[in-house]
């Protein structure tokens, strides 16, 4: 099975712009005072489709805050949200919760990606992609206006966390801090390498583990995207062992 890293197109036809966030995220956290670190780690991980409306008002306040709170606070929050989010949930600091809300405007692909941690798609590309049996692909409506007579139905895509990078191109970790015990990460290799083992078969899209900044796509979901003529998306390919 081969890999691939999903981006947006950068023809300039594509000016579709989203101004638009969505509505809940998990705080940072105060970092160590020695080395400056997060003791929970951070993520881009997006939950469209989880819908936290249904928590107390002063509960949901908190979760619309992303200033750092002391470690004790963070862990309340998470598990304020964890009953709602899915079991793969990864629940770190800059999860986000809720459809994109906002305006949009410009021309956009059948894929959108506003970012590359980010995917949204038009309703009917979403439509083919799922006939055409493509697995991963969990969504919600957008809550996104836009000023024009024929706007796109933009579709939130929610994804699993699956894969690592390959040992073979990775620096040698850094020594954790004696006082918090979290060692510095290591910035995403170029080019990087994946690890075979740890590549899931039921999905054919999904956030890597690793660098939740990327998506990545196997064949199966890049033939149909091909197949399908959609556009505003592009595939680099990745190498394996």
């Amino acid at each position: 099975m081969k890999f691939y890293e999903q981006g947006r197109d950068p023809s300039p036809r594509y000016t579709g712009n989203l101004n638009a966030s969505h509505k809940w995220s998990l705080p940072g956290v105060e970092p160590c005072p020695v080395c400056d670190l997060q003791p929970e780690g951070g993520t881009s991980a997006q939950y469209p489709c989880v819908d936290l409306s249904g928590l107390p008002p002063e509960d949901q306040e908190k979760l619309l805050d992303a200033w750092p709170v002391p470690r004790e606070e963070f862990i309340r929050r998470c598990e304020l949200v964890r009953p709602l989010a899915p079991p793969y949930a990864v629940l770190e600091s800059g999860a986000a919760f809720g459809p994109l809300r906002g305006s949009g405007l410009g021309y956009f692909g059948q894929l959108v990606m506003q970012n590359p941690w980010s995917l949204c798609m038009r309703r009917e590309a979403l439509e083919k992609l799922q006939k055409a049996g493509v697995q991963g692909l969990i969504s919600c409506p957008t809550q996104v206006r836009f000023r024009t007579k024929h706007a796109p139905d933009l579709r939130d895509i929610q994804l699993e966390f699956h894969g690592r990078f390959h040992p073979d191109c990775l620096p040698p970790p850094h020594p954790p801090c004696p006082t918090c015990g979290i060692a510095m990460g290591h910035s995403v290799p170029d080019p990087y390498l994946l690890d075979a083992s740890s590549l899931p078969q039921h999905v054919d899209i999904f956030r890597l583990a690793d660098a939740t900044t990327r998506i990545i796509a196997n064949e199966r979901m890049v033939d149909a995207v091909r197949r399908l003529e959609l556009d505003g998306v592009v595939f680099k390919a990745l190498e394996v062992r």
